[in-house]
């Protein structure tokens, strides 16, 4: 089994140079085929993620509140019951 292969430029009888070329030329293709944000979209997207994300860690930290004076009042109530 022969692991060694022929750069493609010399199995298509191309230049290193040309298929460099070719490929560049892809690149730019898809490029230009991007459909970029404007600094309004993106504005806007950016106010949506710090939003959702102090509301998140808002709605966590209740949670985690709840969690601890649920547990507390357990505590304090096994404390005045056993002693």
């Amino acid at each position: 089994m022969d692991l060694k292969r022929e750069p493609v430029a010399k199995e298509n009888g191309a230049s290193q140079k040309a298929v460099n070329s070719r490929y560049i030329e892809e690149i730019k293709s898809e490029f230009r085929q991007i459909t970029w944000t404007t600094k309004e979209e993106l504005f806007a997207y950016t106010q949506i993620v710090v939003g959702a994300t102090f509301v998140l860690g808002l709605g966590v930290y209740l949670v985690d509140l709840s969690i601890q004076t649920v547990l507390d009042t357990l505590t304090w109530l096994t404390r005045i019951t056993i002693g």
